[in-house]
């Protein structure tokens, strides 16, 4: 993924952070002709805590057996994830100079590795108890999963679990972090009670803040 050095994350532990809460990645595998994606929740493995980065870790991910994706990875296990938020349009109504053009606010984050479908049944079945726990997670009273155990292990030979052993990683925090301080302010009012509102992103923006070197671009337009 080509990137702009003024929309680098701002850390290795902000890229992990950014993969924790948006799970939900497009798996991409190469063919001889156009790329077969899926969208999949991808995970952490339980009490994983990556310091810093991905490249070195293992994640986990499943997809339903029914999609023929997954019996490409024995052919080509080299896999892409893309983890994105929502894509935000930024209007020039918000800037409040002239010579100005609109563009969109976004993160991406791009892994890289090599994909090996597990065979285990109780390794799979693992994966499907710690995919629910990680969404139920964010819930302020979590769904307490136990009881559906049996249901669980009904419907296992519908998916296929698989680890992807991370080997690059690169990142795009497209957040308005180069603007003035008063234009990113205003960005971000907008993105969250505006006509088009993108909580997450905005959410993002207060977090990242704006650049050290605000008020210079690298891409001006979309």
């Amino acid at each position: 993924m080509h990137t702009y050095p003024s929309y680098i994350a701002p850390s290795g532990e902000a890229i992990v952070e950014f993969v924790r809460a948006n799970p939900f990645a497009i798996v991409a595998t190469s063919t001889a002709g156009a790329p077969v994606a899926t969208h999949v929740p991808i995970v952490f493995q339980p009490g994983f805590e990556p310091q810093g980065t991905f490249v070195g870790e293992t994640l986990w991910g499943h997809m339903g057996r029914d999609n023929p994706h997954w019996q490409l990875f024995a052919e080509n296990p080299s896999t892409l994830l893309a983890f994105s938020t929502s894509h935000a349009y930024v209007s020039p109504s918000n800037y409040g100079f002239a010579d100005a053009v609109p563009t969109l606010d976004y993160a991406t984050v791009h892994l890289t590795g090599k994909v090996t479908i597990i065979e285990d049944d109780a390794l799979s079945l693992d994966v499907v108890k710690q995919t629910v726990s990680h969404f139920e997670s964010a819930r302020s009273e979590p769904w307490e999963q136990s009881p559906s155990f049996p249901i669980y292990e009904k419907i296992l030979p519908g998916i296929v679990a698989f680890t992807i052993e991370v080997e690059t990683e690169s990142a795009m925090f497209k957040l308005s972090q180069d603007m003035p301080a008063d234009v990113h302010e205003r960005v971000v009012a907008d993105l969250t009670s505006g006509e088009r509102k993108h909580p997450d992103v905005a959410a993002l923006m207060r977090r990242i803040g704006v650049s050290a070197e605000a008020g210079q671009t690298d891409q001006p337009g979309i």
